[in-house]
């Protein structure tokens, strides 16, 4: 909580996207969905809310209910702890506002909650905060790819040194473990995409959008079944691109019955002031790509939750270089399937 709390960009949109639009707020009946610390309900309160319910299911919401208290807002703000698929609100709400976006957006699920609450509790013509969700792919030239490579076959051969080493000193075989370790240390280094927080001067392509969600229409079963996207990433630097990067946004509009005054946008895009807490998330390309301005890049996206765990995500990209440069012309599409942990 304090590492989001200390996130400026993500706390300061969602200050704005309520101080601003306080005329939104006046008199409204309000749910902030997974308060944890509760400022966000704090932040509707204090904006004019005639109730907010703040709902946790975690045992932050007693701490939530302190800080409700300290900041004398108990009459307006009513913390209830539980899960949004059996709590109980006693009337409709004309604003659900939540912090649901996890890594790659859709990472942790939370989106569940939010959209089961909308449909449980959101009066008609009511408003989400945030209203729209947009998801970007960019190529990038990183130092780390080549990095993760190195690491991977240090930790291979030092494995295979191991191994020879207890065969010679013990007589002890351990070469039926080679293929299991190599699998856990390539899902490790190679496989699963990576927190950064990548500078803009690293991009070497304009980001594309390949999926958006308008939070009042999107159903649960969009997000829960498989997400299949396909963008073309135009390349803007002749070079390799050594891999692929993730981020999203979100807007806070309103909605069409109670739109915003001032239309506040959340962006984790890469920034040369520093990244928000979410990063970006980078999905590695081994090998690199050589391509030359011009070229671009043709993605063919999968996303699906992981079958022993929905709050992690496995993401399988086609991907293939295609333009007029000889490395296009030489190229064959590539698959790749990235975890997100």
């Amino acid at each position: 909580q304090k590492d989001m709390l200390e996130d400026h960009k993500r706390t300061g949109a969602y200050f704005n996207s309520v101080m601003q639009n306080q005329k939104q707020f006046q008199g409204k009946v309000v749910l902030d969905v997974g308060t944890g610390s509760g400022i966000l309900a704090v932040f509707a309160a204090k904006a004019g809310a005639k109730k907010v319910y703040a709902v946790e299911a975690t045992d932050m919401a007693k701490y939530a209910r302190s800080v409700v208290e300290s900041n004398g807002l108990s009459d307006v703000v009513t913390v209830i702890q539980g899960m949004v698929e059996s709590i109980k609100i006693p009337e409709p709400v004309d604003i659900i506002i939540s912090e649901w976006m996890g890594y790659f957006l859709l990472r942790e699920s939370m989106l569940d909650s939010v959209l089961l609450s909308r449909d449980r509790f959101l009066a008609p013509g009511g408003a989400m905060y945030p209203s729209h969700a947009r998801m970007y792919f960019c190529p990038i030239r990183t130092n780390a790819a080549s990095q993760r490579r190195e690491e991977y076959s240090g930790t291979m051969q030092g494995w295979r040194d191991f191994q020879a080493d207890v065969q010679e000193f013990y007589d002890v075989d351990l070469s039926c473990l080679s293929k299991p370790f190599e699998k856990e240390q390539r899902d490790y280094y190679l496989d699963a995409a990576a927190w950064q927080d990548v500078h803009p001067s690293q991009v070497v392509g304009q980001p594309v959008c390949f999926k958006s969600y308008d939070l009042h229409k999107v159903q649960i079963q969009d997000i829960q079944e498989t997400v299949n996207a396909t963008c073309t990433l135009p390349i803007g630097e002749s070079g390799q691109i050594d891999a692929l990067c993730a981020w999203f946004d979100v807007q806070f509009c309103g909605s069409q019955e109670n739109p915003t005054d001032e239309e506040v946008l959340l962006t984790t895009a890469p920034d040369a002031t520093g990244s928000t807490h979410w990063g970006q998330q980078t999905f590695f390309l081994h090998p690199s790509l050589e391509c030359e301005r011009g070229d671009s890049l043709r993605l063919k996206i999968e996303i699906n939750r992981k079958k022993e765990n929905h709050r992690l995500m496995q993401v399988r990209i086609d991907y293939k270089l295609q333009g007029t440069s000889r490395f296009a012309q030489e190229a064959q599409e590539v698959t790749r399937v990235f975890h997100i942990e």
